[in-house]
């Protein structure tokens, strides 16, 4: 760490963190308006149906219903991606799932809105339904949709690089395991919600709870047919997105086309019930994984296939399903590689991201493997990891750029912190430890819409007074990014955080950034504030150069002054600093942007995976298990995370401990389980999920590698460090009992059922036995970065 840094590397408490834990913050659900009027949502009770008809006369003569809405009011589709915009504002014609939404009241309470809703009359035509990706990959009478013109296949991906026949016959053991992630949700303690307004001259303001204002901004103003000019997207604080907010939904869509239609504000908050079905939380997966290595535990070659429940919608899913497969190179060596990928359309509410994005899925399979290959070899799971980890400034199989890596000094140090070498094969039984590595992006390469322009762009404004403004169209999700922005900026003028004023998240006030997804925004964002700041300070020494009569270059800004570097002596207060400064060169505006280079491959589907840089993780986790009831206590959970540089390492530190409770979550309680066409646990009383009673203690060791590319050499938190937490504590629950759970979450009754098998001669494994019958398309076959010639 640089010690000249004033305060960067320092723990610091978030810019926003007073106003939350005071109550004085403003969430979307506290927005009101006079003369606001209130909506709620008619759902569907049937999971595939064709809508019929529908009566809506009672409904309007209720006292203090004001209007009501149909599907055909709106009819042009959305959706995140531009290849699956296969939603509507309301249903038209049909519904796929329980809980699409039909019809909508808007009223001057919200009581009556909701009492009203059960005056409608809907007729439905019942349709066979898919409930299974079994049942989603028969042939179909009757799709759920019909624009892939593929049945209910979503999406196929077949990809080989190199050759991995070749592969497997070089190596000197081979394994093949099948692996179940199940489904999972988001969990937010903030329900979404959306305040619409519409203003003069036609024009609308929607507030909302939203990772992606820039997207839905663009989305909100095709749908209603109206200038993008005309719309403007809010997001005020966000009360916890994980992904589950980072795409447009159908309420942001009603509320706004009932504010434009009764010319009143529209505050629709979704009940906890609904955020469940509106979901778009983590796919269930299944894999089917192959493995050669020689014997040493060198990989010769892997073959990854998956199979993804997509739910009624398309959402995030072709990210998802490309991200499934194009991950799991990042952290070791694999010189041939080839993944088939399926995911299906089914009548269940939409899967897209969750915390991690589709990576948490493969990551578990690749991590239990490994240590499965490395017992059957009779090396160690640490050794493993070691001999196949990837290297810095390196080119994985499938193009993936690495840059700044440090998965080997994670490894190591997570090692000796937790005594894991030691422990592994000392533990009495019922108790256990268990590794495991990841890797994640700081950032997608490519935009969701292809485009050249900036990913992230920043306007940072000086007045006469020092007073400093950032505008920035990024959102905080919790995760700091307010405070990201205001750390550096203030590091590079010589002030405080609470110097910089910060406006965030308003398509009319702030420059355009994608959004909070991918891990993006302390990496993109913050290197265009760095611009914007450090653009600034040089018109700012210019004019002070000129005044004290000194080189420009040997001026420093610091402790709210600008002062000569070696004579301290001559100093300027900054705030008479930005008045010189704008009387020499006028307004004092810095304007930064981040566009990440050109990372894809020579392959279709080469634009996801990319990252401008990854961060690495490695976690042990140690576990009791009561091999008479099944249960899992987690004693204690150590993870090393490679941070490149710690801006905040109190910040961080959050971040990572964050990552374990959401993955502990994952491994051993969450479950987003269906009974028929109802999900099991739609509220926070039945849907398991960690408390902060269930958090064992945790060690976070922070390494730092200083990434050439990073603000100030920053590399992501949000994301990687959740990665190797659930196959990690799966592997210690094997080394507590010796039983392999592949499928998470691991429940006592699962691990119950492996030591009964167990005990009667078997195998010790519960899992899936097999894969549904489906023949993937002749793969792509792409050369390797490092080959001379195309394999055909």
């Amino acid at each position: 760490m640089n010690e000249s840094f004033n305060l960067i590397g320092k723990s610091l408490p978030k810019v926003d963190g007073l106003s939350k834990a005071t109550g004085k913050a403003q969430y979307t659900s506290d927005i009101s308006f006079p003369g606001m009027l209130y909506c709620k949502l008619l759902r569907s009770p049937f999971g595939h149906a064709k809508i019929i008809g529908i009566d809506y006369d009672e409904v309007l003569s209720q006292p203090g219903v004001i209007d009501i809405m149909l599907g055909g009011e709106l009819t042009i589709p959305f959706g995140i991606l531009p290849v699956s915009e296969d939603e509507h504002a309301l249903a038209i014609g049909k519904v796929r799932y329980v809980g699409d939404p039909v019809a909508a009241v808007v009223a001057v309470d919200e009581a009556t809105a909701e009492a009203a809703l059960a005056l409608f009359k809907v007729e439905y035509e019942p349709l066979p339904a898919f409930l299974t990706v079994e049942d989603a990959l028969l042939p179909a009478a009757e799709p759920i949709h019909t624009y892939t013109g593929k049945g209910n296949i979503h999406r196929e991906i077949a990809l080989e690089f190199g050759d991995v026949e070749t592969g497997f016959n070089e190596a000197d053991h081979i394994r093949e395991d099948l692996f179940f992630y199940s489904g999972s949700t988001h969990m937010c303690l903030e329900e979404h919600a959306s305040v619409a307004v519409p203003e003069n001259y036609g024009h609308l303001t929607l507030y909302t709870s939203s990772q992606t204002p820039h997207y839905l901004h663009r989305a909100l103003a095709k749908v209603l047919g109206k200038p993008a000019a005309h719309v403007r997207v809010v997001s005020p604080f966000i009360g916890g997105g994980f992904g589950g907010k980072s795409e447009p939904f159908s309420h942001e869509m009603v509320a706004s086309y009932l504010a434009l239609k009764t010319g009143c504000p529209v505050k629709i908050t979704l009940t906890r019930e609904e955020v469940f079905y509106t979901h778009r939380g983590r796919h269930a997966t299944l894999m089917a994984v192959k493995t050669g290595v020689k014997r040493d535990g060198t990989i010769t070659a892997m073959q990854f296939t998956n199979f993804l429940d997509g739910g009624a919608h398309g959402s995030f899913g072709v990210a998802s399903s490309y991200y499934t497969g194009n991950l799991q190179t990042t952290t070791y060596k694999i010189p041939n590689y080839k993944t088939d990928i399926v995911r299906c359309f089914t009548n269940k509410p939409a899967a897209g991201p969750k915390r991690g994005h589709a990576a948490p899925q493969g990551r578990f399979a690749i991590e239990l493997q490994l240590d499965k290959l490395a017992e059957d070899i009779g090396i160690s799971p640490v050794e493993i990891r070691k001999i196949n980890a990837i290297e810095p400034n390196s080119l994985t199989v499938n193009y993936l750029r690495v840059t700044s890596c440090g998965l080997l000094e994670c490894i190591e140090r997570v090692d000796r912190a937790s005594d894991f070498t030691a422990k592994h094969s000392a533990l009495p039984y019922g108790k256990g430890v268990g590794f495991a590595v990841g890797a994640y992006m700081c950032g997608a390469g490519l935009p969701i819409y292809f485009n050249p322009l900036d990913h992230s762009q920043v306007i940072l404004k000086i007045d006469r007074g020092g007073g400093v403004t950032l505008y920035s169209g990024s959102t905080d999700i919790g995760q700091g990014s307010l405070t990201v922005h205001a750390l550096l900026v203030a590091e590079i003028l010589g002030l405080q955080m609470e110097d910089i004023y910060l406006v965030a998240a308003d398509t009319a006030l702030t420059p355009v950034d994608m959004g909070s997804y991918s891990s993006r925004v302390t990496f993109m964002s913050g290197n265009a504030a760095i611009q914007a700041a450090r653009q600034l300070r040089d018109t700012i020494a210019q004019a002070v150069a000129e005044k004290l009569q000194v080189d420009s270059q040997s001026l420093v800004f610091k402790e709210g002054k600008v002062m000569e570097r070696n004579n301290p002596d001559k100093q300027i207060p900054f705030s008479t600093a930005c008045a010189l400064a704008e009387a020499r060169s006028g307004l004092l505006v810095g304007r930064g942007g981040y566009k990440p280079p050109d990372l894809a491959g020579p392959y279709r589907g080469s634009g996801v995976g990319p990252s401008p840089a990854y961060s690495y993780s490695a976690a042990v986790v140690e576990v009791t298990c009561d091999p008479v009831t099944g249960l899992v206590k987690v004693e204690k959970v150590w993870v090393a995370h490679d941070i490149g540089i710690a801006l905040n390492p109190l910040n961080v530190i959050g971040q990572i401990e964050g990552n374990v409770y959401m993955g502990l979550g994952d491994a051993l309680m969450e479950e987003q389980t269906m009974r028929r066409h109802l999900l099991k646990a739609p509220s926070m009383l039945d849907y398991k999920t960690f408390t902060t009673l269930d958090m064992p203690p945790v060690e976070s060791i922070l390494v730092e590698t200083a990434e050439a590319e990073g603000p100030f050499g920053a590399k992501e938190a949000g994301q990687g460090p959740l990665l190797p937490v659930v196959p990690a504590l799966v592997n210690a629950v094997y080394n507590a009992v010796g039983v392999r759970i592949d499928e998470v979450p691991v429940t006592p009754e699962k691990i119950l059922k492996a030591l009964d098998d167990k005990a009667k001669g078997g195998s010790g494994r519960y899992g899936r036995k097999m894969v549904p019958q489906y023949k993937f398309p002749k793969p792509q076959r792409v050369p390797r970065p490092w080959d001379d010639q195309p394999k055909d």
